[in-house]
């Protein structure tokens, strides 16, 4: 039922004005202002009625109309409920999906459809960031101008906003676009979330390359099973078609080498046999892995060259393979891939807390079982006594989740420290209790709500040569409990720890 089903002010006559889609276009084009929020709509302008299940955007038609919308997009299988209540001077376009038809609004309102920019979609489970930052490492240094669009920031050369979502949504995307493009930008890399794929936020662009990490359990709250996470991720590649687009492809991955069959243009990369894929493929080998980092051989078509890259862990030799194959996709050649060697790292991912103490101690972004066993393993490997894990479980999120993320921190962890991670409406000791079943195996556990004061419980554990890996928040400096958002940074906690030993 519409929210304004019985409502004396509206008139319930049938629309008098009905516009094809592509009229509607040119009218964004020269200049027409385009909403999804009704309370923002502006006399003369257009209001997009967009999907949902808990809320719908066709419940907001009657508050854009007191507002003075002068256009309506909405749905064709709505037309039943939106003719009857649509006034007489207001022109409503009906399309079957009107997710995407922002989205081409968008592209026409910005010039999106033609600018020269080369745009980078990367999506996967894990390493989508770091990725990003390698690749905007290797276009910066062969002198490319890029921005970047991602879990952390905003950016290119002379502007950077803090990122409220992982991909912004459509029309505030095609808004940045414009804005880098007026920049000089040459090449934008942005990271897609599944979310994003689902929701058509990216709806309007034409990518020139796709890039997919891998894929593992993540948003099940959200997608309900693994399938239909994977197809959420797949669409980046079978409904986004743009000719000579590359498909940079992760051929490790039992879920992403299911889409090498579908992409006609793909490089596949990875550490082990690619099989079938072996004549588009860029094989990497694994010299060296120490505590200062990787030395990592490269093959394509014949030819080999040699990274030897800061970063650490087996993880990060196959974020540095895609990177590379990005710009190999974008005309780099070998030569250029030596500037990697001077790339030193991205914020809260395996990121090393400076401290006067000699104590290791590193945050990561890791907040899923995949994740958690990477980072893990990785220190693991090292030259360290032993590994204290601390970790939490995100409230309103996938339940299913928390006993295997605990499960993957026991598998590696001789100290686990449970937490709060953001509990946000959850109470903090429920979401531990559905994670403490996955730590029966761990030899010592130790555990405290407080995020702080586990932290300090970790950093006390330290003996001389043990590492402490502090997981799941990584560049965030805030904790959402209840409806509030506190200020808490894990590298400021972790620095605060050991102020408390001198006491």
């Amino acid at each position: 039922m519409f929210l304004f089903s019985g409502s004396p002010s509206r008139k319930k006559t049938m629309t008098r004005g009905v516009m094809e889609f592509d009229q509607l276009l040119e009218l964004a084009r020269e200049g027409l202002m385009v909403r999804t929020d009704s309370r923002a709509v502006q006399p003369g302008e257009c209001f997009v009625a967009m999907p949902g299940v808990a809320v719908r955007g066709i419940d907001f038609i009657p508050m854009a109309m007191d507002k003075g919308a002068r256009y309506i997009v909405a749905p064709e299988d709505a037309r039943d409920l939106v003719a009857p209540v649509a006034e007489e001077d207001v022109v409503v376009c009906y399309v079957e999906n009107t997710a995407r038809a922002l989205g081409e609004l968008a592209r026409a309102h910005f010039g999106t459809d033609s600018m020269d920019m080369k745009l980078v979609a990367i999506t996967g489970t894990n390493g989508k960031t770091t990725t990003s930052y390698i690749i905007e490492h290797l276009l910066s240094e062969a002198g490319r101008k890029v921005g970047v669009l991602g879990t952390v920031t905003y950016r290119w050369p002379g502007f950077s906003v803090d990122a409220k979502l992982t991909t912004p949504d459509c029309w505030m995307l095609h808004e940045l676009l414009a804005n880098m493009h007026k920049a000089d930008v040459d090449a934008v890399v942005m990271e897609v979330s599944s979310h994003a794929l689902d929701q058509y936020r990216v709806a309007g662009l034409d990518f020139d390359v796709a890039v997919i990490s891998n894929l593992t359990q993540d948003h099940l709250d959200y997608h309900g099973d693994m399938e239909t996470y994977f197809r959420a991720k797949a669409k980046l590649f079978n409904e986004y078609p743009s000719e000579d687009k590359c498909c940079v492809i992760n051929y490790d991955d039992p879920y992403c080498r299911r889409l090498l069959d579908q992409c006609e243009n793909a490089v596949a990369y990875g550490l082990g046999d690619p099989g079938a894929a072996d004549s588009q493929s860029l094989q990497g080998r694994i010299l060296s892995c120490t505590g200062k980092g990787l030395h990592l051989e490269c093959g394509f078509k014949g030819k080999t060259w040699q990274v030897e890259s800061p970063l650490i862990g087996q993880h990060n030799a196959m974020n540095l393979l895609a990177a590379q194959a990005v710009g190999l996709c974008l005309g780099l050649n070998c030569k250029d891939m030596r500037s990697l060697n001077d790339f030193a790292g991205v914020p809260g991912r395996l990121e090393r807390v400076p401290n006067d103490r000699g104590l290791h101690v590193f945050v990561d972004y890791a907040h899923t079982p995949d994740a958690l066993i990477n980072v893990q393993k990785t220190l693991k490997e090292l030259d360290f006594d032993r590994l204290i894990t601390v970790f939490g479980c995100g409230g309103d999120r996938d339940r299913a989740k928390r006993p295997l993320m605990a499960r993957a921190v026991a598998r590696y962890a001789d100290v686990a420290v449970l937490t709060s991670d953001n509990p946000r409406t959850e109470k903090p000791e429920a979401i531990m209790d559905d994670a403490r079943p996955g730590l029966k195996d761990c030899a010592m556990m130790l555990e405290n709500p407080d995020r702080q004061t586990a932290i300090n419980m970790a950093i006390r554990e330290m003996n001389e040569n043990d590492v402490v890996l502090v997981a799941g928040k990584g560049h965030e400096d805030y904790q959402v409990m209840g409806d509030v958002t506190l200020h808490f940074s894990d590298t400021e906690a972790v620095l605060k720890a050991m102020e408390e030993l001198d006491r």
